[in-house]
């Protein structure tokens, strides 16, 4: 359920960057899907408020733009609660006060996971992403800069575009060599009058299939 967060607080949070990855939601409706890159959520492992742990944080893209976000740094700011966590992975946002307490130090290892700094939006839109393993992603791939996890909006009916549901949706936008990458089983998409729309590999192998083994 939504919630109005036009008098939440801001929260202030410090910590050390685990991995940044895009911010995209995905729109599905049966066989057709629709992406929007929002920016960048940040793993960190610090404090947040009074607690203290790894939590996300969802950056624009402009803020990427200014910092070069990357594994290692050491930041601080202030976020808002998210108002409908069902659209956001995230559970924080509308982020200000951004800080880069510290860099970090030496160079991040070849990977995987590739622990660089990440490309911009239409980098990720151009290269095309591959189905990732739920599984996979969360014990390999939740600090690689090509994972993705999205919130999901799915139009059941499009005669009744209020009928929808919700889900998350892990990805991989990185080189089709990776060792790591796993697909896991098709996903299913459901329709009006209990039809379902399977999408199946070849969707991937088109998405990708203008890049190289190790593109």
């Amino acid at each position: 359920m939504a919630r109005s967060s036009s008098r939440v607080e801001k929260i202030t949070w410090t910590g050390r960057l685990v991995g940044v990855q895009p911010r995209i939601r995905l729109l599905r409706s049966f066989d057709e899907r629709q992406h929007s890159y929002q920016g960048y959520v940040l793993r960190v492992h610090g404090t947040c408020g009074e607690e203290t742990g790894e939590f996300l944080i969802a950056v624009g893209k402009g803020a990427h733009e200014k910092h070069r976000f990357h594994a290692g740094m050491e930041l601080s700011g202030q976020s808002v609660p998210v108002d409908d966590p069902r659209m956001e992975t995230a559970g924080f946002y509308k982020t200000s006060g951004l800080k880069v307490e510290k860099d970090a130090e030496g160079e991040p290892s070849a990977g995987p996971p590739f622990l660089g700094v990440p490309p911009d939006l239409p980098t990720y839109r151009a290269r095309g992403h591959r189905r990732l393993h739920t599984r996979t992603y969360e014990e390999k791939c939740t600090a690689c800069m090509w994972g993705c996890i999205m919130p999901v909006e799915m139009i059941v009916d499009h005669w009744n575009p209020s009928l929808k549901k919700y889900r998350y949706e892990t990805f991989c936008y990185g080189p089709k060599s990776c060792a790591i990458c796993r697909a896991g089983p098709t996903r299913k998409v459901p329709g009006r009058k209990g039809m379902s729309y399977t999408e199946e590999d070849w969707v991937d192998e088109d998405a990708t299939s203008h890049r190289g083994l190790d593109d």
